[in-house]
């Protein structure tokens, strides 16, 4: 792949074993940096995961740790600084999801939804600064349509992206001054292959996508990616929507 200059750079990506965050370890690890793997639950999804990227360009391990748990996000942050004595690139993709309607919703989902948005940046930000001082550093939040739109039953994790968005424009105002940037990139409905949940839906967004099909993680990856390069440190505190076109149909 072309060279974007992460060859020396040290990533950290939440909720890297599957999916979108998969797909920015891969791109990032493809491009020359050491990626480290975040992942909370499955040690056979991050082992998978770690070979799958040992053959690219820069290096992967896999670190267990639950980000919205500030004693082990505390301990996932010094081992990196431990490790390698930097970080360059933080990327939170780490999600959850409690399917539900706004009327009749549990407000336990929507807090721990929330949580997942928020709480790495909100606890974390302090000593991710601390690792990368002396920079550029990057911090990306990976967010969705539903911070926007209505999507259905999606009230919890919408409600927590349209927060977290709002974050990533306060920490990105703060931390300008350090030379870290602070960005999200955003989508709708994901390709997820085979197994994308509700075909019918996928079909038809598929359609109403001006370029022609669903976003795949892939297309969210090289997004993030690009907000890593050098070339990208006069964006601060921006939302970069990676949709193909799907946004502009209203």
């Amino acid at each position: 792949m072309p060279d974007i200059g992460l060859d020396t750079r040290v990533a950290l990506v939440t909720g890297a074993t599957r999916g979108v965050g998969l797909a920015v370890a891969r791109k990032l690890c493809a491009a020359g940096a050491t990626v480290v793997l975040n992942y909370a639950h499955s040690a056979d999804d991050a082992r998978r995961a770690v070979e799958e990227l040992a053959p690219l360009r820069g290096e992967a391990l896999a670190l267990r740790a639950d980000v919205t748990r500030p004693e082990e996000l505390d301990r996932l942050l010094g081992q990196v600084g431990e490790w390698y004595g930097r970080l360059d690139v933080f990327v939170h993709n780490a999600a959850s999801w409690h399917p539900s309607t706004a009327v009749g919703a549990d407000p336990a989902g929507v807090r721990a939804d929330l949580s997942a948005a928020l709480d790495p940046l909100l606890h974390g930000a302090s000593a991710i600064a601390g690792l990368m001082a002396g920079g550029p550093g990057r911090i990306v939040a990976v967010s969705s349509s539903g911070a926007h739109s209505v999507v259905p039953r999606y009230v919890g994790p919408g409600v927590a992206k349209a927060a977290l968005e709002s974050l990533v424009r306060y920490l990105a105002v703060e931390l300008a001054g350090r030379g870290i940037a602070v960005n999200a990139v955003s989508t709708a409905k994901i390709d997820k292959g085979p197994g994308t949940p509700q075909p019918e839906v996928s079909a038809a967004l598929a359609a109403r996508t001006p370029a022609g099909r669903l976003t795949t993680p892939g297309d969210v990856a090289d997004a993030v990616a690009l907000l890593c390069t050098d070339e990208a440190g006069w964006i601060h505190g921006q939302v970069i929507t990676a949709d193909g076109g799907l946004g502009l149909r209203g």
